[in-house]
């Protein structure tokens, strides 16, 4: 997902938004809303920042329903856990802000004006008509920083958009709000009863001794999906606008990525190892393979291990029509990267085949995986680097690098790694059938028995 992906300093955007607020005075406690899949990976990430890293909850949910249900349910958490008057500072977590001085002058001015009771967006001029964005027009001036809204508009033709930038009214809807707790579930409650009503009911049912806090499944999926925009935003009365005095971008496209590089002469940007002879205006990007680009311009080459694009520059926003044509042939692309994250560490891919898969295993010091066993397939483990302690039947061995170990199918096994350091080992896969859903967990550290 998009806020995970690595910048060419090495910090995620997630990573980048989590410090961002962490020098907020008067910040309470970061609340994160995302899907429960993303929980370590996103508990990772935070785990980088410290020991700057804020107090943090999280809600997760079983199944995405747009920004109206999670913005929703961080409001309903949050007056519960810091009364209704406590004051949301509401970040989509996909953003890069560089100028950090100027984005707290606007969170402060946004915290006077959602003490009043306002509904406050964050405005960004519009400074070229792009039609991937919505707008925000504004009308009577508040205070120096701040107007009121005249009217929400979703994302325009170019026309439009041209004279949207040329009006000098009207700013680009950064998706970024701030409001009391009593003040947006106010406007939930007359503009969207519907989705207040079946949060509520999410949260009634939710265990609370169970944390993190995950979302009840029937009841959060019976929640419509419509984005908070739309549900509130565009009925409320009284709404306010912040103008941004700082950079922005929400990094929403390969082009906007191609933006943080530098670019050469011929005015290509390369993130990654690249050969390019007479090609001019472009973007490579390689997360492993040498890419050779010969005689060509303005083309954006992405290459990693789950798939290729190859793209005009000036079509990088139909990266999603690919994404929906692979989920109507039900490709496993979209639901499966090579690279997948555990709560205990990740798996890479390496190579499959009829009746047997190659893996790469990294577990984080101290993490377990679950005892196991499958009923299709036995595996091979052989240590690279680190040891690991290994149940195996009835017997627990230490393996260390260079060390191997045989797991024949239906027995109970577990890995754990014991050592300060992380235990990387190579793991074969063979049997009748070898997919990730051939396992029976007996014990888990993690919940998922």
């Amino acid at each position: 997902p998009k806020p995970f992906i690595k910048l060419p300093d090495g910090e995620s955007l997630l990573l980048k938004t989590l410090k961002r607020v962490a020098v907020q005075a008067g910040l309470a406690e970061v609340l994160t809303v995302t899907n429960r899949e993303h929980y370590f990976l996103t508990r990772d990430e935070y785990a980088l920042a410290r020991p700057q890293a804020p107090r943090t909850d999280y809600l997760l949910e079983p199944v995405g329903r747009n920004t109206a249900p999670a913005i929703c349910a961080a409001a309903l958490h949050a007056a519960r856990r810091h009364g209704e008057d406590a004051v949301l500072l509401v970040l989509p977590a996909d953003h890069l802000i560089a100028d950090q001085a100027a984005f707290r002058r606007g969170v402060e001015e946004a915290r006077r004006l959602a003490a009043e009771g306002r509904l406050v967006v964050f405005g960004v001029p519009a400074t070229a008509p792009e039609t991937g964005f919505g707008y925000v027009e504004g009308g009577e001036r508040l205070s120096e920083r701040a107007v009121a809204v005249r009217r929400f508009v979703e994302k325009p033709k170019l026309e439009t958009a041209k004279e949207y930038v040329a009006s000098g009214r009207h700013c680009w809807n950064s998706g970024m709000f701030c409001f009391t707790a009593k003040a947006v579930l106010g406007a939930f409650a007359e503009h969207a009863p519907k989705v207040l009503e079946a949060v509520r009911a999410t949260l009634a049912a939710t265990d609370p001794d169970k944390l993190p806090l995950v979302l009840d499944a029937e009841r959060f999926a019976a929640a419509p999906d419509i984005s908070f925009d739309y549900a509130v935003m565009e009925k409320a009365a009284g709404c306010a606008m912040v103008r941004a005095e700082f950079d922005w971008s929400d990094v929403g496209s390969w082009n906007a990525v191609a933006a943080l590089g530098r670019a050469d002469e011929q005015g290509n940007t390369v993130s990654g190892e690249a050969v390019l002879i007479d090609a001019h205006g472009c973007f490579i990007q390689s997360d492993g393979r040498v890419v050779g680009a010969v005689g060509v311009e303005n083309l954006l080459v992405v290459d990693t291990p789950d798939a290729l694009l190859v793209a005009r520059r000036d079509r990088a926003q139909d990266v999603k029509a690919v994404v929906e044509r692979l989920k109507l042939s039900a490709s496993a692309t979209v639901t499966h990267h090579r690279t997948v994250h555990r709560p205990w560490g990740t798996f890479t891919v390496l190579e499959e085949g009829p009746r047997f898969k190659i893996k790469r295993i990294e577990v984080k010091p101290g993490a377990s995986l679950s005892l196991q066993l499958h009923h299709h397939r036995s595996e091979h483990w052989v240590v690279v680097s680190g040891t690991a302690k290994v149940t195996n039947g009835e017997r627990e061995i230490f393996v260390r690098p260079d060390e191997s170990t045989y797991i024949r199918a239906g027995t109970p096994h577990r890995l754990t790694n014991p050592g300060t350091i992380m235990c990387v080992m190579i793991e074969v896969q063979t049997g009748d059938y070898v997919g990730e859903d051939d396992i029976l967990r007996l014990t888990d550290n993690y919940g998922r028995a």
